[in-house]
């Protein structure tokens, strides 16, 4: 990680994702982790790490408002409908390889959301991508909380097997109902403490499920609702609408266009694939143009990666908004940029490069939403954290070291197998095997959707 005092970047083309748009041959300056100052022929600090940026250009920090790849073990909680209770930032992975992945595809934050197998899921982590440091260190504290909710197949178990019957609901119709239930057993537990703080006596029993549902009542929680069918995104919406609260984001969303009228009046983002459809029935209707459909319709519209592998290549899910409905170049980057950040109420802090906003910025080798492109650099808050010719050496020097390492253990399953033949398993094909997966995929921790992991080695 490379942390000056001070950052020049000059003689760039900035997307800056806000009204002045994209501005060339600009220099960029950024002190004390902050965006300092836009202009030409800007001073240079004293002690400033200057970067010619000629011929470069230069965005946001790229943002990601659906992921799952740094956390720990299972996404899902999914014994309960409700399991509001639990937290991913208890999970949060700060050691998976992700974090260098998903950094030099310019990703700088990133949402990580429990999964979808409950109608009320598991609170939400923000973080940002601060390679080296603990999962503490990784939050990004300015976030405000959120949680993840879900419609569709998924809540009321379909196809889960003939021995997932029994938990409620197992109908579309009964999911508005379990949320009508538990809110108004949340307002109800509000009602109870407020009368304590009020009038005193015995304090109600602490409740962790309805005190997270009664921050979403007051407005203190957002809610990332996973969801695909038009008339379920209209029932939840009207749902949640009864209790006074407005939806955060309608996560994937993918009838979202055929609704999109109502869900910019209820003032819910749309956090959309960008064109994933024909992996289950629900998906039917599901077309590439639903983004920018939304878009035109007033809604503030981001494309997520909910995947290891499109989380390191974003800009480009936001390029098929220009392929596939004629968005605005700039507008279809704002889709990775600014929308997701207003989405998660980030945007005061990041999603554009504006004076003093964090110094979260990449410079990319061509157009940013060029297939040719890739990520030279990607800065968090004025520290390096990825740059692309150190990686390409960190990256030899580790495959070096690997190959070191499986020759000596190579050596010492040989001088094992010697010793005791009679263990099956001290085999030097299973000791080889062993080697040559890593403890979290040895676990089953690892994300089950990332493409390297399913290459096949020999």
């Amino acid at each position: 990680m490379l942390e000056p005092a001070a950052v020049l970047v000059r003689n760039a083309t900035l997307w800056t994702s806000s009204k002045r748009g994209i501005l060339k041959k600009h220099d960029l300056l950024i002190a004390d982790g902050k965006i300092k100052k836009i202009g030409r022929n800007l001073q240079v600090p004293e002690n400033a790490h200057v970067i010619d940026a000629k011929g470069r250009h230069v965005t946001a920090g790229i943002i990601d408002a659906h992921n799952h790849s740094m956390i720990l073990g299972s996404v899902n909680e999914s014994t309960l409908p409700s399991s509001a209770m639990v937290s991913i930032g208890d999970v949060v992975n700060s050691e998976t390889a992700e974090i260098h992945r998903q950094l030099a595809g310019g990703l700088t934050v990133a949402n990580l959301l429990h999964g979808s197998a409950n109608p009320i899921g598991g609170q939400n982590a923000i973080i940002k991508l601060r390679l080296g440091q603990g999962p503490e260190a990784l939050k990004f504290k300015a976030a405000p909380p959120g949680i993840k909710f879900a419609l569709g197949e998924n809540v009321k178990q379909s196809n889960w097997g003939d021995n997932k019957n029994t938990r409620f609901p197992q109908t579309r119709m009964g999911v508005p109902v379990f949320h009508e239930n538990r809110f108004t057993a949340a307002w109800q537990y509000n009602r109870e403490w407020r009368r304590f703080r009020e009038k005193g006596g015995s304090p109600p029993r602490r409740d962790l499920e309805l005190e997270t549902l009664g921050q979403i009542i007051k407005g203190e929680r957002w809610i990332h609702c996973h969801s695909y069918r038009q008339d379920e995104i209209l029932a939840f919406m009207r749902t949640m609408e009864k209790f006074g609260v407005r939806v955060g984001t309608l996560q994937h969303v993918l009838e979202g266009y055929k609704v999109a009228d109502e869900i910019a009046a209820h003032g819910a983002g749309g956090s959309c694939f960008a064109d994933w459809w024909a992996y289950k029935y629900e998906v039917i209707d599901a077309i590439p143009y639903a983004g920018s459909l939304m878009h035109e319709r007033g809604v503030v519209v981001s494309f997520n990666s909910d995947s290891s592998d499109l989380a390191r290549r974003l800009n480009l899910e936001a390029a098929k908004a220009v392929k596939y409905g004629n968005t605005k170049e700039t507008e279809a980057l704002n889709f990775v940029t600014i929308n997701p950040a207003k989405q998660l109420r980030v945007d005061h802090r990041v999603g554009s490069l504006e004076a003093g906003k964090d110094g979260d910025f990449v410079i990319w080798s061509e157009h940013p939403l060029s297939t040719r492109t890739v990520c030279l650099e990607t800065w968090i808050e004025g520290k390096r954290y990825f740059e692309r010719g150190e990686a390409l050496q960190l990256a030899e020097a580790r495959v070096t070291e690997r190959g070191k390492l499986l020759t000596k253990a190579k050596g010492e399953a040989k001088k094992d197998k010697k010793e005791d033949k009679e263990k099956d398993d001290d085999s030097e094909d299973a000791r080889a095997a062993f080697f040559r997966r890593a403890l979290e995929t040895a676990h089953g921790l690892g994300v089950v959707d990332c493409m390297d992991c399913k290459i096949v080695t020999e």
